[in-house]
């Protein structure tokens, strides 16, 4: 059986990751790269990198796609612009990146350290409002809090 973690191992070795602050440092370019946030829109509302498209990991596939009602245009003709996945703590985006890859986008990127790593650096989030977000809060928001079901009763 094969754990969530084996899977996102699987995948790194087929994508490209780059850091915060690479992918920071591209958004000053002429032509930036679409910021993906493959994140729930409870979680992209919360706060997420300024000027990203949202398009939670569940519908990924379909709004590659015309002819889904979950298509996203922009993202559908996105296939040859250079795309960077972002997700809470790069690991999601690991598999988004591995799958769109699969779908003939050939210049995506995982962003590693994910928005955790992009608040750990300093950088700009915001909210649903456009509002810039505290970095502590935002540390707060990132913060892992598991509940005792969700804990393995083996470790």
């Amino acid at each position: 059986m094969k754990r969530f973690t084996d899977l996102v191992s699987e995948c790194l070795p087929h994508i490209r990751e780059e850091f915060p602050w690479d992918v920071e440092a591209k958004l000053d370019e002429l032509n930036p790269p679409l910021i993906l946030d493959i994140r729930e829109p409870e979680e992209f509302r919360a706060m997420h990198i300024r000027g990203s498209l949202n398009v939670p990991r569940g519908i990924l596939e379909s709004a590659c796609e015309y002819g889904y009602e979950e298509t996203v245009r922009e993202l559908v003709e996105a296939r040859s612009r250079d795309i960077v996945v972002v997700c809470r703590s790069g690991i999601r985006s690991t598999l988004a990146a591995f799958t769109m890859q699969r779908m003939g986008y050939r210049r995506v990127v995982s962003m590693k350290t994910g928005l955790r790593g992009w608040n750990d650096y300093e950088l700009p989030l915001v909210n649903a409002a456009e509002m810039t977000i505290p970095v502590n809060l935002a540390d707060d928001f990132f913060t892992t809090r598991l509940r005792p079901d969700q804990v393995d009763p083996g470790r």
